[in-house]
C-alpha cells in the first residue's frame, strides 16, 4: 500500500520547486494525493478496512490543511498544484 521508492522520487523530481527540494507543499500534496489514490483503490476491493480508512481520513486532512497553506500564501502557486493533479474540479 506504500509508494515505492522510483515512484516517490518520480513524484519529487516532477513537483519540486528547486534542485534540493523534497520537503516543499507542492511536493508533499503531490505524495500525498499518489498515497490517497492508491489507498482509495485499496478500499474499494476491501470495504470492511476500517483501520486503513482511518489513514485514509488523516492523508486528505493533512492535504487539505497544505493546500489551505498554500491558497492563502500564493494563489497562483495553488492554482497550478490543483490544475496540474486534477483535484477540485
Amino acid at each position: 500500500m506504500s509508494i515505492t521508492k522510483e515512484k516517490k522520487t518520480e513524484i519529487i523530481d516532477q513537483y519540486r520547486r528547486e534542485a534540493k527540494d523534497t520537503g516543499s507543499p507542492e511536493v508533499q500534496i503531490a505524495l500525498l494525493t499518489s498515497r490517497i489514490n492508491e489507498l482509495t483503490e485499496h478500499l474499494r476491493t476491501h470495504k470492511k478496512d476500517h483501520a486503513s480508512r482511518r489513514g485514509l481520513l488523516m492523508m486528505v486532512s493533512k492535504r487539505s490543511g497544505l493546500l489551505n497553506y498554500i491558497r492563502q500564501k500564493d494563489r497562483a502557486r495553488y492554482l497550478t498544484v490543483i490544475g496540474r493533479l486534477g483535484l477540485r474540479k
